[in-house]
Parts: C-alpha cells; sequence; structure tokens
C-alpha cells in the first residue's frame, strides 16, 4: 500500500497523510461510478443542476475552514481568503448556460423527417486536480460534468490531498449521490491502471508537461477523450502607448501573486524601449513593498511556494540566469524570512535573453525576466519563442493593433491591458505544449459529453 503524505510549506510538518487505493479497490470505485451513472443520467437536467448548485452552496459554508487548510497544505496567505470568489462565478456561469448547451440541435424536425444532434454524457470522468488553485480548477471539469449527466472521480493533488475531501463532502451533503461522485487517493500506478483499463470516458488532467504525458501514454489505444492543461510561460507586451502604472501593478501582481504559482501568471515582459527604464524601476518598486512570511500573518503579502523543491528550482533558474550575465534587481536580504526552502524571495531580472531557462521553461514561481523590445515584429518572435501557449498580455491603447497582434501570437487566450484572469463565458484552451482541449464556457460542455446524431425518418402507419 502506498501512503501519500503531505508535507506542509507553512513549516515542513506533515500535515495530513492517506493511503492509497490499492489496483482492486481503484477499479471497484470506477465500477460503482459507471452503475450509478446510469441512473444520474437520466434524471432531469433541472434535478442536476439544482443537487450541483446544491453541492456548491455546502462548499460556500466551509469557507472559513477552506482558508486555514489551503494556508497548510499550499501557502497562500490566508489575507486573500479561499478561492469562492472564482468558483461561484465559474460554477454559476456553467449554471446558468446548461440548458442552453445541453440543447439539442435541431436539423430538422417536421412530418417526415427529424434530424438533430444531441450532447450524450462520456459515461465516467476522471479528474486530476492541481494543488495551486485547488478548488476553482477542480470545479471548472466537476460542475459541468455532473450537470451534463457524468459520475465524476476527483484525484487530487498530494499537495492538496484535504481539497477533495471537501469538495466530496460538500457535493454528497448537497445531495449528490454518493457513487455518482467520489474522492480516490491514487498513486501513479493505480490511475495509470484505470485509463489503461478504458475505465473513463473523458479525462482531464491540469498539471506539468511530463504528467500529461504519462497520461496519454497510458491512454494509448483506449481512444479515451482527454483534456490536459499543462505548462506555461505567459508573457506580456508593453506597447509604447500603454498605461504604464496600469501595465505595473496589473502585471506585478498577475507574476507574483500566489508566489507566482498561477497557470496563467507572468513569467517574461517585453517592454517597449521608450518605456522600459521607467516600467523596470516602477515594477522593482512593486515588488519590493510586498512581505515574505508566514501566511497565517494578516501582513503577509507573499507566502511560501507550495514545497521546497518547487522553490529550489526557481533558485537555479535565477543563478544560472545571473551567472549568465542577468541582473537581479531585487536584494534578497530585503526578504529576511527567505530560508533557502519554501520561502523564496521574489525576484525581477533584467539583461535577459532567451538563452535563459528562465526565459524559456516554466518558473511557476516569483521570479520574471523583463526584455526591452524596439516593434511589434521583434515582439512576435519573442513571444512565440517558446514550446508553451496557455496566454498572453498586449497593453495598449489600440484595439485594432491588438487584434492584429493577438491574431499572430501562438496561444490560446489573448488579453488586452489585463491579465491572468479566467473569464468563463469564454474557452480556457491552451495550445503547444501547454496541451489540448478547453474548459469553461459552451465549449466547456462539448468537453464533457460527445455529439449523438439522430437521423429519424418518420413512417406513417
Amino acid at each position: 500500500m502506498t501512503t501519500i503524505k503531505l508535507t506542509s510549506p507553512v513549516d515542513g510538518s506533515i500535515y495530513a497523510e492517506r493511503t492509497a487505493l490499492s489496483v482492486d479497490q481503484a477499479h471497484a470505485a470506477a465500477a460503482r461510478a459507471k452503475a450509478a451513472q446510469k441512473d444520474w443520467a437520466a434524471r432531469p437536467l433541472a434535478d442536476r443542476m439544482a443537487l450541483v448548485q446544491a453541492g456548491v452552496a455546502e462548499l460556500n459554508k466551509m469557507s472559513d475552514r477552506m482558508v486555514q487548510e489551503i494556508a497548510w497544505q499550499m501557502g497562500r496567505p490566508t489575507r486573500y481568503g479561499g478561492e469562492f470568489g472564482g468558483m461561484n462565478e465559474r460554477s454559476e456561469y456553467m449554471l446558468s448556460i446548461a440548458p442552453e448547451a445541453l440543447a439539442p440541435m435541431i436539423v430538422e424536425d417536421s412530418d417526415k423527417m427529424d434530424r438533430r444532434i444531441e450532447r450524450d454524457p462520456h459515461g465516467v470522468i476522471l479528474v486530476i486536480a492541481p494543488w495551486n488553485y485547488p478548488y476553482m480548477t477542480a470545479m471548472n471539469t466537476i460542475v459541468p460534468a455532473l450537470i451534463a449527466g457524468n459520475a465524476v472521480m476527483l484525484k487530487h493533488a498530494s499537495q492538496t490531498l484535504l481539497v477533495g475531501e471537501m469538495i466530496a463532502e460538500a457535493m454528497h451533503a448537497g445531495g449528490i449521490p454518493a457513487d455518482v461522485f467520489q474522492n480516490v487517493v491514487l498513486d501513479h500506478a493505480g490511475t495509470e491502471s484505470l485509463i489503461a483499463a478504458r475505465c473513463f470516458g473523458f479525462v482531464n488532467f491540469t498539471g506539468s508537461v511530463g504528467g500529461g504525458r504519462a497520461i496519454e501514454k497510458a491512454a494509448a489505444g483506449t481512444f479515451t477523450s482527454l483534456g490536459l492543461e499543462l505548462g506555461g510561460k505567459d508573457p506580456a507586451y508593453v506597447m509604447e502607448d500603454a498605461d504604464l502604472d496600469w501595465a505595473v501593478d496589473v502585471l506585478m501582481d498577475g507574476a507574483m501573486f500566489n508566489a507566482g504559482q498561477c497557470c496563467c501568471g507572468i513569467e517574461r515582459i517585453y517592454v517597449h524601449d521608450s518605456l522600459y527604464d521607467a516600467f523596470v524601476e516602477k515594477a522593482v518598486a512593486w515588488v519590493k513593498a510586498l512581505k515574505l512570511g508566514n501566511p497565517f500573518d494578516a501582513e503577509t503579502t507573499l507566502g511560501p511556494m507550495a514545497n521546497a523543491r518547487f522553490a529550489a528550482t526557481v533558485r537555479d533558474q535565477v543563478a544560472e540566469a545571473v551567472a549568465a550575465g542577468a541582473k537581479a534587481m531585487i536584494d534578497p536580504a530585503l526578504f529576511p524570512a527567505d530560508d533557502g526552502g519554501a520561502y523564496l524571495a521574489p525576484q525581477i531580472l533584467t539583461n535577459v535573453d532567451h538563452s535563459m531557462r528562465v526565459m524559456m521553461e516554466e518558473s511557476f514561481g516569483p521570479v520574471v525576466g523583463i526584455m526591452p523590445v524596439k516593434d511589434d515584429a521583434q515582439t512576435l518572435e519573442l513571444m512565440n519563442d517558446s514550446p508553451y501557449g496557455l496566454t498572453a498580455s498586449l497593453w495598449t491603447g489600440d484595439v485594432d493593433r491588438a487584434f492584429e497582434i493577438g491574431r499572430q501570437i501562438e496561444t490560446g487566450t489573448v488579453f488586452l491591458n489585463r491579465a491572468d484572469y479566467l473569464d468563463p463565458a469564454i474557452c480556457w484552451t491552451g495550445c503547444k505544449d501547454t496541451g489540448r482541449g478547453g474548459a469553461l464556457s459552451v465549449l466547456g460542455y462539448h468537453a464533457v459529453t460527445r455529439p449523438k446524431s439522430y437521423h429519424l425518418r418518420k413512417v406513417k402507419s
């Protein structure tokens, strides 16, 4: 039996541990989900919606507990509260569009023919959720999957073991049957065994590129539908007519919030020559105002990274860049809480280029590189010089120019004068090594269902 241990970044203690299901237990859980799904799908859509809404409401009742446990599990400062704002916004929107999104597409309904396309649930869906936004990212798929008539098995990240338990507690309290929604603790072998055995009609994974490859390998030959949101190295382009103060405020927040552990966090910034010096000066002042410390301290604005090994990756990238000629703009001594472990001082790097890992590989930490650029053509080349494509952020007052540039960027989402936000009405998607598939919006319902066509010739007796 495998024991999954959760090491808290707050103090390095073992905060929780759970025993992973054996392969046989995991397959039995999947069989229960499959057996329960038919009755769940047979319920009227309005009933499923009401039960999911009730489950979300139950989760909201746990807000105080959520905030404290998130801090212990992955280090987010309690001053920022839980994830209810984003989670509720997304859940409410997906509930509001469900009848339209799942309605049949009627091609013909005459006295002679009925031709239509309906949306059928996949059956059982596996959601493999990440630790950085453990509620919002999980609920992105859980809510539409259940509403569409699927059974759901949730495997949460080891760093946020308790989140899955809380979501299951809330969903069951709201009335969703225990076998329709299951939180399962699985190791890699158990997860891969279930996928390879074709236990799921759809697997949604949010995590690393390496993890995505392992999912694809496990699913090879099963023809299981996959949704994969993987790495990112999201760029921003600050043009010569940008609102400088607004750009600095939003982009630095996008680079540093949650200790830089955001899927669509800003990891590289390209600033027009004419604004470069002023941007860097203001950005440095912005970062120096942060307070690194214990996440339970009300004054803390930057908590520890979720795990010391994640912080070690960022430290290595920064050290390599500096050794290659980059300039570190932030003196770590300004952040005495930096302990060489999970607590990591934020950093801004200048004199960087694309030969450095910090500008090419995902950092997922509180560091950002800033480069001067001369024009749109040079910036486009730099923005697209990446194996990833999740979001890109443009800063200009010229909307037409933004569209022209945006259509040439290899990315899933283009932001204008904003960054680091998921609009539930717009599909969340990516390209290249960022993965495949889409969540949220009407297309989010398409991901958790499959089209089924009906071509009926009406014969009169």
